[in-house]
């Protein structure tokens, strides 16, 4: 493990998801740190961009290390290949990849870090989630943490080309407890509106602590009747860092509303659909994505669940955006209803207010969004 100034970081006592600056002096004190400095754009309002390493390694099957285990340990034992990602390689659909990422982390003991795929990389079926040495459990990275972070990658859909320096995750930061009472986000939805239209009541809407619940669309589009994307199996390659530069048709098959506002999910089907709801993240306050019930284990939505401060806020050039759902169903075809509840969006307290909101610059693709693919494809209005 490379070693990292211990030097401790001047921040706020503040509990909350912390803000952009002050990640920003994370970086510089050593708490994140990497041979490189951070790329334009990486640090996000409320998150960090996780940047791939040199090397890519082919595995035989997806882990978790366990406690007082290294990550090098089991990956000695499971790696198939190695690829060099200096000068870009293929990702290819069924396999599964290990990456060490160039951020490596010496957390104090009173941050926690948690990961989450890059909206980009949901939309495109890339299946990648975060672990630490000593793990067990995706995606968490525990208090006091110092060490490698690592990328693992399952494209399930289209093969993607990478590179180093490719970001396909990201990074919260959490100090304390960051969570909104049901109570405090009911007073929120009354005087702001985090979650505007789809004829739910408050008590609809809230479910105890657990979040405001978000329903499908799929009455589709005034004119069009477009309710969403099935991805097309056996589709060219996909550049992670090429944006506006795919034909949607040449990747995806339009889906139109049909009789019932219902549609049919096929098993390991890859489809693209979007929220009843408009949703509104004020600027003092971030939010995610979860399930709404993990036990309905017939489908799977939403893989890239992290919304940042001004997500279709006003405060930031918005008026409310629709949630893009990554939507897989499982094993069986299943139903879904328009309306159908899908998701529970849960907000979490800032630390303080970041200095630029998203859709502010700082890269924001998806500010005042429909029904919308990734970056990578060219207007989808064509699509229709």
């Amino acid at each position: 493990m490379s070693a990292a100034p211990q030097t401790d970081p001047t921040v706020s006592p503040r509990p909350g998801i912390l803000p952009a600056d002050e990640i920003r002096g994370l970086w510089d004190a050593g708490v994140i740190f990497a041979q490189s400095p951070p790329a334009e754009n990486q640090i996000q309002p409320a998150s960090i961009d996780l940047r791939l390493g040199e090397t890519a390694y082919r595995v035989r099957a997806s882990f978790l290390p366990g406690p007082g285990q290294p990550v090098a340990t089991k990956l000695e034992s499971l790696k198939l290949h190695e690829i060099d990602l200096r000068n870009g390689a293929v990702l290819e659909t069924g396999c599964v990849y290990l990456v060490p990422l160039l951020e490596k982390l010496a957390l104090p003991q009173d941050l926690a870090a948690a990961a989450n795929p890059k909206s980009s990389t949901g939309r495109l079926d890339v299946f990648t989630r975060v672990i630490t040495d000593g793990a067990r459990e995706f995606d968490q990275i525990a208090p006091g943490y110092h060490g490698t972070l690592y990328a693992e990658i399952s494209p399930r859909t289209f093969s993607i080309l990478v590179r180093t320096g490719s970001r396909l995750s990201q990074l919260r930061l959490r100090r304390g407890n960051v969570g909104v009472s049901a109570a405090d986000m009911l007073t929120l939805q009354a005087e702001t509106g985090l979650v505007l239209g789809g004829g739910s009541g408050d008590d609809e809407m809230m479910n105890d602590a657990r979040g405001i619940t978000l329903s499908v669309d799929l009455r589709g589009e005034a004119g069009t009747g477009l309710i969403g994307y099935r991805a097309k199996r056996h589709s060219g390659l996909i550049d992670v860092d090429r944006t506006n530069a795919y034909d949607a048709l040449d990747f995806w098959d339009p889906v139109t509303v049909r009789g019932d506002a219902r549609i049919i999910l096929d098993p390991d089907e890859f489809y693209i659909l979007a929220s009843r709801e408009a949703v509104q993240i004020p600027p003092d306050y971030a939010a995610e994505m979860v399930p709404y019930d993990p036990l309905v284990g017939e489908f799977r939505v939403h893989y890239a669940g992290f919304f940042d401060p001004g997500f279709g806020a006003a405060e930031a050039n918005g008026a409310g955006a629709r949630a893009v759902l990554e939507v897989r169903s499982h094993e069986v075809p299943f139903i879904l209803e328009h309306g159908q509840i899908i998701g529970r969006l849960v907000y979490e307290h800032m630390a303080s207010r970041p200095g630029e909101l998203y859709g502010q610059s700082l890269g924001s693709n998806y500010q005042r969004q429909g029904l919308k693919l990734s970056k990578h494809f060219k207007s989808q209005e064509r699509a229709g």
